[in-house]
């Protein structure tokens, strides 16, 4: 069966997510930031922001796991949005599919709180032919679900579908939900597989 639509992941495909460029712009000392890294990331936390849980109550949340640095959290996320550069191919890349008769979709845990910090960053976003954030819908991969979620969203089957990710774990559940996968690890790198994937499946 010919595949027929490419769905992306948007954090380091589309776009750039620099979490740790970020953080070293804000704070220099590395015990510090250690810390920080753990009451933003640890138990999961920062996925309940994708999820789609109220952003202040997930900061809170941050805040009670390291009380002693809430001023250092909170200037984290006030400036949240630079974390999110765009990539200058990406316009380009969605064109290219679409000319060649491909549907193109998205598929990414993406928060509320980032995607209003730095809309400009996902302007490419209209060009696609739909897809789904995570944070509207209280999914995140890589569970099934959000897999199933957008198959029914848009009609689409599994086997006519590529998906491109930058972590394994995600292609992993894509290819068991029978997706087949690519894992993007750089940009020439995916769209030499992405081609021969393509090409192999007309």
């Amino acid at each position: 069966m010919s595949i027929k639509n490419v769905i992306f992941d948007v954090g380091n495909v589309l776009v750039d997510f620099d979490w740790d460029g970020y953080i070293h712009k804000l704070f220099s000392d590395e015990n510090l930031i250690q810390e920080l890294n753990i009451a933003v990331w640890g138990d999961g936390r920062w996925d309940r922001l994708d999820w789609g849980e109220e952003p202040e109550k997930v900061i809170q949340r941050m805040i009670d796991a390291d009380p002693k640095h809430e001023n250092e959290i909170r200037k984290i996320f006030s400036r949240v949005g630079e974390t999110i550069r765009k990539r200058d191919y990406s316009h380009d890349w969605i064109n290219s599919l679409k000319a060649k008769g491909y549907k193109v979709y998205y598929l990414s845990n993406y928060s509320q709180l980032v995607m209003n910090a730095n809309p400009d960053a996902l302007d490419f976003i209209p060009l696609m032919d739909g897809g789904v954030f995570s944070c509207y819908i209280h999914m995140i991969k890589p569970s099934r679900e959000i897999y199933e979620y957008i198959t029914n969203q848009y009609n689409l089957v599994p086997s006519e579908c590529v998906f491109i990710d930058d972590l394994e774990k995600n292609i992993k559940a894509a290819r068991e939900f029978g997706f087949h996968g690519i894992q993007f690890i750089t940009h020439e790198q995916v769209l030499r597989d992405l081609n021969n994937l393509l090409e192999a499946n007309k």
